[in-house]
């Protein structure tokens, strides 16, 4: 079953090469809501996502040429993608760093009571789940890069230690123990601190309106609740190779995977009907 994919794969990619631009678009459609889900979680913003996703898919068609079947063409986008990220200085907490540290003191001291009301009529539950989502998603900014990384592959996209050795460069038993160290860091630090997700006391309800005062959450911009998801399975399936995942799992329940923006898709249309196709053949 993998090695007739891969041979698909080789087939979509040798027809875009020579200009067809329908196996182009095939393949952009194939890895572009994982590419997306891959960004969101390592870059923390729907904004910064989109930014660099549209960066990962253009180079991806630029290099296209040089796939040459070693891998599955997923492994090879991912590779390209988490160079890409890995070095990414234009997101907002690249000048922005967070820390666990930060995070813990600004739950136990933030001053959630002497907040007004900003709401703006938006009803209350929604802005709550709002937050929990952005706030999980921006909790793994507290991560390093690498350990960051680490973890989305291994919690979100659940992929054989052997492969994301390999996107990562290292050997599949150094990818597991990190990822195993990096699992209880995450759970340790949500069942100490999170009402949603462990047994801490910061429930999002409480924290609305702190949340928009500092400018943590925009009820006109609710990017989360609004955005479609899609069945991780979709996002596993995506994969030529598995691994179940360890009981930690349910304390990271908040690793939804969502559709592509409809803006971003329209960008990547819009250079596809532009472009010159040529461009991948002379890369």
């Amino acid at each position: 079953m993998n090695k007739k994919i891969n041979e698909e794969f080789q087939v979509l990619v040798e027809k875009a090469t020579s200009g067809d631009k329908n196996a182009l678009e095939t393949l952009i459609a194939d890895v572009q809501d994982s590419v997306f889900n891959l960004s969101l979680r390592m870059l923390g913003t729907f904004a910064d996502a989109e930014d660099a996703t549209q960066d990962i898919l253009l180079k991806m068609i630029t290099h296209l040429s040089s796939f040459r079947g070693d891998s599955s063409f997923t492994t090879w986008v991912f590779r390209i993608a988490v160079n890409h990220l890995k070095n990414y200085k234009k997101h907002m907490f690249a000048h922005y760093p967070l820390s666990f540290e930060y995070y813990g003191n600004d739950i136990e001291n933030g001053k959630i009571q002497d907040v007004p009301d900003a709401t703006q009529n938006v009803e209350k539950d929604l802005l709550a789940e709002e937050l929990k989502m952005s706030c999980t998603n921006v909790m793994l900014q507290c991560l390093d890069m690498e350990s960051r990384c680490i973890f989305i592959l291994g919690t979100m996209f659940r992929i054989d230690s052997r492969i994301a050795g390999d996107i990562l460069e290292m050997t599949p038993e150094a990818y597991r123990q990190r990822l195993s160290r990096i699992r209880k860091k995450m759970a340790d630090f949500l069942s100490e601190y999170c009402g949603e997700y462990g047994s801490g006391r910061c429930k999002c309800k409480d924290r609305v309106n702190y949340a928009i005062e500092n400018h943590r959450l925009n009820p006109s911009q609710l990017n989360y609740i609004t955005a479609a998801q899609i069945p991780i399975q979709t996002m596993i399936d995506v994969k030529n190779a598995m691994k179940d995942i360890d009981d930690l799992s349910q304390d990271f329940s908040f690793c939804k995977a969502y559709q592509s923006p409809e803006r971003m898709k329209h960008l990547i249309q819009e250079f596809l009907d532009s472009a010159q196709l040529s461009i991948i053949q002379k890369s």
